[in-house]
């Protein structure tokens, strides 16, 4: 996921310590429902074992702040800067990707006095440090919540595709009596909403945090489009799939039928068929009927584009979408561990859930705004050197931290992947 951005002035120590704990709280509540050995596991190259996002966000920190920052700082181990390294080549070699499910020790115990390390010198370093140091430090530690809240997303979205593969129907948490499955009703009927186009501005506006890929602020030219005015239904994607578009060659993307033939692509990720013919979703809550009227999720950029191509339609511009929402409030569901899937849109007016339950891939590639400039030093390595081979998706997830998103907020996923909440939402010229 992107990262990388700034702030425009220091914030006051209190709030942002403050605003420190709940963030580095909910990480930890987050994985409270899982065993050691579900933390553990790394059930492919994409994904993380829950017990490194512990420690990498950790890591984020030392990284970032104390290292830099605090002369006094004494490391818990320093072979942990080796281990919880992501990507950061000139901060020296890392554990490689695809490997880090191998690592069995340091055990979770030890990762979580890690984080217990990191935490109190954090909180020494914010109390004594000089103003000058704070007014360095306060940007850094505000990219570090950010960096922390797109890894709570991913703790959910990588532990759900490793219970996937459990036979023995693994659940994260169970659905409770005080958070049921939301009640059956009539979902919102599909409808389109018109934008006259033209020039509009994209790009975070402002002084507040931004990540670097959202930056700079500029004008583009936007043809009259429509958009549907909420996202594809499991209802409307069955109808796909039983119009064989699994085995029709014209609605698909070359390299997209080419991984439907590789993969045995059949259906979105998590669903099953049951001897009866009726179809099952598998969600953090475990096995459930399909509902056919909530959102469709876990499809890659090529079955989103192939549905499109299948309903006469096409995908959005990232630029259409911002333009769409620009004046929308920032409201939807986004994480909520009582309810951590996409629930079904609701009749209503405008552009419904144009924010959270499942993300929109875009027709749009993950490319720099004009003018684009990484930010300095090792920070520089999180965004710009992705810039290519992937696609934009917008407006985040049922599983997204409350108030990580803007208008402007810039995720990017290869085009295969499907792991992610990602939907669909359609775009037609007007």
């Amino acid at each position: 996921m992107a990262s990388g951005g700034s702030v425009a002035n220091a914030t006051s120590r209190e709030c942002l310590y403050s605003r420190y704990e709940v963030v580095r709280g909910l990480t930890l509540r987050l994985a409270a429902p899982l065993t050691a050995e579900d933390q553990c596991v790394q059930a492919m190259p994409d994904t993380s074992p829950t017990k490194w996002h512990l420690g990498h966000t950790s890591w984020f920190f030392e990284a970032a702040v104390l290292r830099a920052l605090a002369p006094d700082y004494a490391a818990c181990d320093e072979r942990y800067f080796f281990l919880f390294n992501s990507y950061y080549e000139s901060l020296g070699p890392r554990q490689p990707r695809p490997q880090r499910g191998i690592i069995t020790r340091p055990g979770i115990e030890q990762v979580l006095a890690y984080r217990r390390h990191v935490d109190l010198a954090v909180g020494r370093f914010i109390a004594a440090c000089s103003e000058s140091a704070w007014q360095r430090a306060a940007p850094l530690m505000e990219l570090g919540l950010q960096h922390e809240q797109q890894h709570q997303e991913l703790i959910l979205t990588d532990i759900k595709y490793t219970l996937s593969l459990n036979p023995f129907e693994a659940v994260y948490l169970p659905a409770t009596a005080t958070a049921p499955a939301p009640a059956r009703a009539a979902g919102a009927e599909l409808g389109w909403i018109g934008y006259r186009g033209g020039e509009t501005k994209i790009g975070h506006a402002g002084d507040g945090f931004a990540f670097d890929n959202e930056r700079p602020r500029h004008a583009v030219l936007v043809q009259g489009y429509q958009l549907a005015n909420r996202p594809v239904s499991c209802g409307e994607y069955l109808a796909f799939m039983n119009d064989g578009a699994y085995q029709r060659a014209e609605f698909w993307l070359s390299d997209g039928w080419a991984m439907v033939r590789a993969q045995d692509w059949r259906a979105p990720l998590y669903w099953s068929l049951g001897d009866a013919g009726e179809w099952s979703i598998f969600t953090l809550s475990g096995l459930r009927p399909l509902d056919p009227d909530e959102p469709v999720c876990h499809v890659s950029f090529y079955e989103a584009a192939a549905y499109a191509a299948w309903a006469d339609a096409r995908l959005p511009t990232e630029f259409e979408w911002e333009a769409a929402v620009a004046d929308l409030p920032l409201a939807g569901r986004f994480l909520d561990p009582a309810s951590l899937h996409p629930h079904a849109a609701r009749p209503g007016n405008g552009l419904l859930q144009a924010y959270g339950d499942v993300w929109n891939w875009t027709r749009s590639s993950y490319d720099p705004y004009p003018g684009f400039k990484p930010l300095p030093g090792a920070l520089g390595e999180y965004n710009g050197k992705f810039m290519v081979g992937q696609l934009v998706l917008r407006g985040g997830s049922c599983v997204t931290p409350p108030g990580h998103l803007r208008a402007s907020y810039r995720n990017f996923f290869p085009p295969a992947a499907r792991w992610q909440f990602s939907g669909i939402r359609l775009a037609r010229d007007l």
